[in-house]
């Protein structure tokens, strides 16, 4: 640990949660996130853990950074810890303190967008590092810790266009860890798939006319029956999550309508109008017979009713939660002490990029206790549960690289 930094810890305070403040102070917050600050941060986090570091620039002023603790074995697939760097906006006036200041208060809350999204999860990748180096350990998998941009936002600048490219498919990747979500209970979640984001506007053409008639064939009567079909099957897909205690949000279709447009006066009904919604569709619906569904709706709507996506993702690569399984068999030997609760994530990671390229891929951030406070006002981590979560990683990884040689590798 360099000395600028052992100057920098409040009094009393864990140098660990000393580091995590000091990430959290980087503003690589959308629109227009610092990643150039993030890069000389991991830059310096390596020099200290004796790790080499590859930077890619994979969109122009997008770069993925790579830091890898080669194995003893490093012919066998690699074991990779992803992260992203960058975090969505605030709104400040709505925090109780600077939403970039890492403020602490008594009970040892600490305030900052990218406490739970995911900058914790980044330090306790690197403090477990830096424990088991320290320890002497050595693992027998390769590990890498990638840093990436732009996940807020879609990935697409970020681990969507990386796990295309050769650099990529040379760290010989066999598993991953991604991001997950806190868990207010005492139970750990973990998340095996993901939801897959349908964003589509539907456009309606209608018969225009003045506003003093009934005019027949109009935009606004076509929007009104595709906007009853969506949301009656969004009070079905609701009753089905609040009526089953084996369903979690993960489990169910969410449907919400967020923009709507068309009109240029009051009095002139317009020749076009348009709804758009958000679709998050879990991977036991076949995608095909939805959209087929879909297809109807607009059909019964009228003539001429049309939709397009503006995202349509269709992997439903789920990992592999079965005991026999090596992946999942090692993970849960590292957290045999905790209680896990398997679910689907309700929203998107870029684990589902990595999924879709067929390596497994489990999200979670061992938060417990916690409130889930992700893109919310005043997100906060306590600094024990960040602790206790270095400690889980401490357990995780050495657990993770030793799984032994599977068949058809070297």
């Amino acid at each position: 640990m360099s000395c600028i930094l052992l100057d920098s810890y409040p009094e009393g305070e864990h140098p660990s949660v000393s580091l995590f403040r000091d990430y959290l102070r980087l503003r690589t917050v959308h629109p227009e996130p610092d990643y150039d600050a993030a890069l000389r941060f991991l830059d310096r986090i390596a020099e200290e853990l004796d790790l080499p570091i590859k930077k890619i620039e994979v969109c122009p002023g997008r770069v993925v950074s790579i830091m890898t603790w080669e194995g003893t074995k490093p012919s066998l697939k690699s074991v990779l810890l992803n992260s992203h760097t960058d975090v969505v906006p605030v709104y400040q006036e709505h925090w109780k303190y600077d939403a970039f200041s890492a403020f602490k208060d008594a009970e040892g809350n600490i305030y900052g967008r990218g406490s739970q999204d995911m900058k914790c999860v980044t330090i306790q990748y690197i403090e477990a590092v830096r424990r088991l180096k320290a320890e002497g350990w050595k693992p027998t998998r390769t590990l890498h810790l990638m840093y990436v941009p732009d996940e807020e936002v879609g990935g697409h600048k970020g681990m969507e266009t990386f796990v295309l490219h050769p650099e990529f498919r040379n760290l010989n990747i066999g598993f991953s860890l991604d991001e997950g979500l806190a868990n207010p209970g005492e139970a750990f979640t973990v998340f095996y798939g993901e939801r897959n984001p349908w964003w589509i506007t539907v456009h309606c053409p209608g018969s225009p006319g003045h506003g003093s008639r009934f005019v027949e064939n109009t935009a606004a009567e076509k929007l009104r029956h595709v906007i009853n079909c969506f949301m009656d099957f969004r009070e079905k897909e609701k009753h089905r999550l609040n009526t089953s205690e084996c369903f979690t949000l993960g489990d169910v279709t969410t449907v919400n309508m967020t923009m709507v447009k068309g009109g240029v006066a009051y009095n002139v009904i317009p020749a076009e109008m348009d709804v758009s919604f958000d679709l998050r569709i879990p991977p036991t619906v076949n995608l095909q017979e939805f959209e087929k569904q879909i297809k109807q709706w607009c059909k019964e709507a009228g003539e001429d009713v049309t939709y397009d996506f503006a995202q349509k993702h269709m992997n439903q690569n789920i990992t592999s939660t079965e005991e026999s399984d090596p992946w999942w068999s090692a993970f849960t030997a590292a957290c045999k002490n905790m209680t896990l609760e398997k679910e689907i994530f309700p929203a998107a990671t870029d684990s589902r990029f990595i999924r879709a390229v067929g390596i497994p891929a489990i999200g979670f951030s061992p938060m417990n206790r916690t409130p889930i406070l992700l893109h919310d006002h005043n997100e906060y981590l306590n600094e024990r549960v960040f602790l206790r979560g270095i400690s889980v990683y401490e357990r995780l990884i050495p657990a993770l690289t030793s799984v032994s040689a599977l068949p058809g590798e070297a």
